[in-house]
């Protein structure tokens, strides 16, 4: 079975109570549910919580909810601790509740190198940089991969430093640079076994729990998707969520 979990922390230290952000008339974490309804090979969606507040909304919208301890760190964190109680769940699909319009053939992407290969315990995203923008933020993690599409290393730097470029816009034409989409598929006793294992050095330093599993020799497979994605973590970027859904969102739904 193939479970997707959405954790959403109410705390969240750059934006208090994102989960509950409104756009359009619903809350962030609705989008984001209703955006995982469509993917094709997911079983079940429950969604982690850490406050009944943002659980009894979650509820309201259809959503199975799992409240989990406020004193749990990270989101593959809250899905470990929903995972151990699911005996059925084979794969866990960790889908960001700050990504609102994450779109179902994304997450279908991500799922698929693992029900076609049995050496592959762990899968996220990656999409090419377009703009200077992504290329400076140090809020869109970039991720350079082997020749087999192994990730090698994740950073809030640009990588790889593209040392003859003089210009930011030489970097993003004359080098293929990707941009890391923080969606994660795991088989389930790979994600316990990550979520088992101590913070490491780089995981510290970059402020980027993925590094964990690469300095434990865990191999994640990076699978290249042409969709983009709109994740929320400020102000600004719920803004531009906002300003998202009105032009190109809304009037699908009414379609």
């Amino acid at each position: 079975m193939i479970i997707g979990i959405i954790p959403a922390r109410f705390a969240s230290s750059r934006l208090l109570g994102k989960p509950l952000a409104d756009i359009g008339g619903k809350p962030m974490l609705q989008h984001t549910y209703e955006s995982c309804l469509k993917s094709k090979l997911i079983n079940e969606i429950i969604i982690a919580v850490d406050d009944e507040k943002v659980a009894s909304v979650a509820r309201n919208f259809g959503a199975k909810v799992v409240i989990t301890p406020k004193n749990i760190s990270t989101g593959s964190d809250r899905i470990a601790y929903v995972a151990k109680t699911l005996p059925a769940a084979k794969i866990i699909v960790n889908i960001q509740g700050d990504e609102p319009f994450i779109q179902g053939t994304m997450i279908d992407q991500a799922i698929e190198p693992l029900l076609f290969d049995k050496s592959v315990n762990v899968v996220t995203l990656a999409k090419r940089i377009e703009t200077i923008n992504e290329l400076k933020s140090p809020s869109i993690p970039k991720v350079v991969f082997d020749y087999q599409n192994n990730a090698l290393y994740f950073s809030r730097s640009p990588i790889p430093y593209v040392r003859d470029a003089k210009t930011n816009f030489e970097r993003i034409n004359n080098a293929e640079i990707y941009k890391h989409i923080g969606l994660y598929v795991f088989r389930k006793d790979s994600l316990l076994r990550f979520t088992s294992l101590e913070q490491t050095d780089l995981e510290k330093t970059e402020k980027l729990e993925q590094l964990r599993m690469l300095e434990n020799g865990f191999k994640i497979k990076v699978v290249i998707t042409e969709y983009d994605n709109l994740a929320v973590d400020t102000p600004e970027d719920l803004d531009r969520a906002r300003m998202f859904y009105n032009r190109y969102m809304k009037n699908q739904e009414e379609d």
